[in-house]
């Protein structure tokens, strides 16, 4: 019996589990989903996903290329979600702080490189981790308004725009456009590259907060 080949989506998944549960465990995320992540580094967190969104969003919006055409869509833009949310923020006096500009830029600088290069798988899987990102701040969201009494989607607009239907949809489309084992190979490598750009950007957010504390050894049972 046949094994079919593995889809895009899976590779990706399974290549870059070690990554997003690297990120998971990052003193940043911890102090998010404890309530305790002060407020101008979660705005800092939107201010570098701007950067990173602006670079990424346009290169893919003047892609002609028809290897990209069948993945990406307008409706998946978000850049104007993070500049609604730190409008609202600034509105209440709220600055990002200095914390992951420098990473982000580089991120951004990556993306537009690939770009020149016309690399448009590289952009493909810059662009699956950070739709992704969007669904696992559907998870977090509840910590940032609670922790922050947020009313609404007041300063959450980019962290309530992901869900499952329409990850499903994107998934959907990256398998059917990337059947080729040496196109996923490109796209699975860069995925892995976004993501060590996005724990240099967590890691910077993180400067300073508490590590996470550790999961109490369970008791022998005697």
């Amino acid at each position: 019996m046949t094994t079919a080949p593995a889809t895009v989506v899976e590779r990706l998944r399974a290549s870059t589990r070690d990554w997003h549960d690297a990120l998971e465990a990052t003193p940043f995320a911890s102090a998010m989903i404890a309530g305790t992540l002060p407020v101008d580094r979660y705005v800092g967190q939107l201010a570098a996903y701007r950067v990173v969104l602006e670079a990424l969003e346009g290169e893919l919006t003047r892609v002609t290329d028809s290897s990209a055409d069948p993945v990406w869509s307008p409706d998946l833009i978000k850049l104007p979600l993070v500049e609604r949310d730190l409008a609202y923020f600034a509105s209440l006096g709220t600055a990002p702080g200095p914390w992951a500009a420098e990473e982000a830029e580089a991120f951004a600088a990556e993306i537009r490189q690939r770009a020149v290069d016309a690399d448009l798988r590289a952009l493909l899987g810059f662009l699956y981790v950070m739709e992704g990102s969007t669904l696992g701040a559907l998870f977090l969201h509840p910590y940032v308004t609670t922790a922050h009494r947020l009313p609404g989607t007041d300063g959450v607009a980019y962290y309530t725009s992901g869900d499952r239907d329409r990850w499903a949809r994107f998934t959907a489309r990256m398998n059917q456009a990337l059947t080729d084992p040496e196109a996923q190979d490109q796209v699975v490598e860069a995925a892995r590259i976004a993501y060590r750009h996005t724990a240099a950007i967590t890691g910077a957010l993180s400067v300073g907060l508490s590590p996470p504390s550790p999961t109490p050894a369970p008791t022998p049972v005697r």
